[in-house]
């Protein structure tokens, strides 16, 4: 009989272990999950899906399974029944903050959307007056409509989808609109759900560029080159009764327009076509206007008259014309203050008379096909209370008279490669790029013939006043270019993660600043950023300016002792803010809130109480001490300083008598970076060069002043000599001519 032997104990651990590692084994892989954890994910999930796969495609879209995930892979029974993905990810439409709104939306596999979820967006209007869960409720509207609907703003015409308008935040609704439809159709068309292009399957018909016909304003109309929209105060009144729209409010100013009162009369072209376009603006001006195009531009005229203004006031800087648009196909155009042209009158005689006319340019990303039928949209709003206003648009039908074009016969090719989205806001910006680069041209020439202007005081401090209000108006305020230290956290995450130029090459302004910064870092150092370019810094400047000059108001001095210990506090923000960047750059970003950029110049102060009293708080310190923020609580400028280090020149010139014993440009050195030995401190100076104009006036600078007179001492002793000579009646000294007049 045999006898069973029990394993040793080494054997004993043995097996335990290959048991452990067996169940290990068998457990299911977690997956990685494609959005961050707090993202309303189950909110925007098509129906019957369950888990998610890997971000993956071009554009960037995660499928989604009916049954779970084993492991990486698939779901249980490999269905894919949708795709969610970021807008943020595909397109870059700005809103009115300037920055896009980014929005998590969830699409079936027949192409409606199936909800649609604010993740993150910097619109000041939503930080105070207007409660931000408006935006959050306006985006849930997107949930069942198709990729290939027409949802419209406030009302729809016929065929369209009607969303609930937020009032206030029209612009930014409408990027929001154009956001989430572009964002889905390019999704879905890359996935094959829907069809290419609407316009769709051929290149766009070529205007014939060589015919020209002299044509009156009758035969142009008659023609259908001009087209009209004429509109009654009742065919509006009709149109809102049936959207089920209340009665106008009093306060409205077109509400007494009542039956056949012209409410707008409304015409539109389109230009390039010579014929069209050289008989509506006359010779000159349409040949200037076709210089202006680009290729794959095109330019419509819009005249009306009436009481309803199809331009409207409500576009701002870097806004939307929120009454008008084009639609092309599943295209929509919308129109962006540049992209607008007001002229006075146009060339043919017998016209209307017209109280607004405008050229409307239509950009090359739009990819419009003249030859193919297109709309115009009309917006109409009724305010129907003191705060809510509702709208229906009205529609006009264009289709340019086909002997002005050329069709094109064969079918388009698919784009293989289609043009990057951050390619395509650089092109969006061409005026505000060649801006900011001629005035970094312009403070590069300062900074290299700074010898030659530190020896015209005056000249150079007009310069300087008039650049940093360039920086803090345009750069800052209209621009919203303000570096931030969040910019230099991001830049080193992404260099030890996935790094892609793509993720900042988004900002074109921000990436030529920065671009620019890094240069004069090694050239000359920290202070060509801290000095001249930030806008936070030169409204510190001005405050000072005002306070110490204008408000005569006293100003505060740290001893040297102190204050060269305040230097250190802005390091330690910085490497707390770097600490918290390696755990979470989301967090990081809300701690970096110790800067008040984004109060003071993006959001121009309009935030909570608590952000706008830091800020200000902030401003009224440099009316009292120069640049106190900069001097002792920036982490940017602790950032700029380290890399500064290794700055390649030092064109700041010094006497050997600077500290030892002269102390007048340490005294003047508003942010006090020259030490009582008279040595510059490149981390803290701010390449004012008011030590540089001091360091060439020979009436202050006490080496200068001794050079100057040492100079002017020769050729007066050499006339004090000859008028000896002249008394004497004989070559002599200056001695012998006071014994002379001591022996008389």
């Amino acid at each position: 009989m045999a006898i069973a032997r029990l394993p040793s104990a080494s054997g004993r651990a043995a097996a335990l272990l290959g048991g452990l590692l067996a169940l290990l084994l068998a457990l299911p892989v977690p997956a990685a999950e494609p959005f961050p954890a707090d993202y309303p994910v189950e909110e925007v999930l098509p129906e019957g899906g369950r888990s998610l796969g890997e971000l993956e495609g071009e554009p960037p879209a995660a499928p989604v399974y009916r049954g779970q995930r084993k492991g990486r892979g698939k779901g249980e029974d490999g269905k894919v029944v949708g795709y969610l993905f970021e807008t943020d990810q595909v397109v870059h439409i700005p809103a009115y903050s300037g920055k896009p709104v980014n929005l998590l939306v969830g699409m079936d596999t027949d192409g409606s959307i199936t909800g649609a979820r604010v993740v993150h967006h910097e619109e000041p209007i939503l930080k105070i007056g207007i409660p931000e869960h408006t935006l959050f409720d306006f985006a849930k509207q997107y949930a069942g409509i198709h990729t290939t609907d027409h949802p419209q703003v406030g009302g729809g015409g016929e065929g369209s989808v009607k969303l609930d308008s937020i009032s206030g935040a029209t612009v930014t609704v409408m990027a929001v609109n154009d956001t989430v439809m572009a964002a889905a159709r390019e999704v879905a068309r890359s996935r094959d759900i829907i069809e290419g292009r609407a316009v769709a399957e051929r290149e766009p018909a070529t205007i014939k560029a060589d015919r020209f016909t002299e044509k009156s304003w009758e035969e142009l109309l008659g023609e259908g080159s001009i087209r009209r929209l004429h509109l009654t105060a009742g065919e509006v009144n009709e149109r809102f009764e049936e959207a089920d729209v209340a009665e106008a409010w009093s306060g409205s100013g077109l509400a007494e327009l009542q039956g056949e009162d012209t409410f707008i009369d409304l015409y539109y072209a389109y230009l390039n076509a010579p014929t069209v376009g050289r008989n509506l603006l006359g010779e000159t001006r349409y040949e200037r206007l076709m210089d202006e195009l680009e290729e794959g531009e095109h330019a419509l005229l819009l005249m009306g008259t009436g009481p309803y203004s199809f331009k409207g006031s409500g576009y701002v800087r870097g806004g939307i014309f929120d009454r008008i648009r084009v639609e092309q196909g599943l295209d929509t155009v919308t129109f962006e203050d540049l992209d607008h042209d007001r002229i006075r009158d146009i060339a043919p005689a017998g016209h209307p008379d017209f109280m607004e006319v405008g050229i409307f340019h239509i950009r090359e990303k739009f990819g419009f096909d003249p030859g193919s039928a297109w709309n115009l949209i009309l917006r109409v709003g009724r305010s129907v209370s003191s705060t809510e206003r509702e709208f229906v648009n009205f529609t006009g039908r264009y289709q340019l008279p086909g002997e002005y074009y050329e069709a094109a016969e064969q079918p388009a090719e698919q784009d293989t490669d289609p043009v990057p989205t951050w390619k395509r806001v650089w092109l969006d910006k061409p005026v505000q790029i060649g801006i900011l680069v001629a005035a970094l041209t312009l403070l590069t020439a300062i900074m290299i013939f700074q010898e030659w202007l530190a020896k015209r005081p005056r000249l150079l401090f007009y310069l300087r006043r008039g650049f940093l209000l360039f920086t803090l108006v345009w750069i800052g305020w209209y621009a919203l270019a303000q570096l931030s230290v969040v910019n230099v956290l991001t830049f080193v995450n992404a260099l030890f993660g996935d790094f892609s130029w793509s993720t900042f090459l988004m900002d074109p302004l921000v990436f030529i600043l920065w671009t620019f910064v890094a240069v004069t870092l090694l050239l000359w150092g920290r202070g060509v950023f801290c000095g001249w370019l930030c806008p936070f810094g030169a409204l510190q400047d001005y405050a000072n300016y005002i306070g110490r000059y204008l408000l005569r108001l006293p100003q505060i001095h740290f001893p040297f002792k102190v204050h060269e210990r305040l230097w250190a506090i802005k390091y330690v923000i910085l490497l707390v803010l770097f600490g918290i960047s390696l755990q979470s750059m989301s967090a990081a970003e809300k701690y970096a809130e110790v800067e008040p950029f984004k109060t003071a110049i993006t959001m121009h102060f309009f935030r909570e109480w608590g952000f706008v009293l830091y800020a200000g708080a902030m401003v009224v310190a440099s009316a009292f001490q120069h640049k106190f923020y900069c001097r002792y609580l920036c982490p940017l400028g602790a950032a700029l300083a380290i890399p500064a280090r290794i700055r390649l020149f030092d064109w700041l010139k010094r006497h050997k008598e600077c500290g030892s014993p002269c102390q007048i440009c340490a005294n003047e050195c508003e942010v006090q970076a020259i030490h009582p030995d008279g040595n510059i401190n490149p981390n803290e100076c701010h390449f004012c060069l008011d030590c540089q104009i001091t360091y060439w006036d020979e009436h202050k600078c006490p080496p200068m002043v001794q050079r100057r007179k040492r100079r002017e001492r020769g050729p007066k002793a050499r006339k004090k000599a000859k008028e000896m000579e002249e008394a004497l009646g004989y070559p002599g000294s200056e001695e012998s001519y006071r014994i002379k007049r001591v022996n008389d």
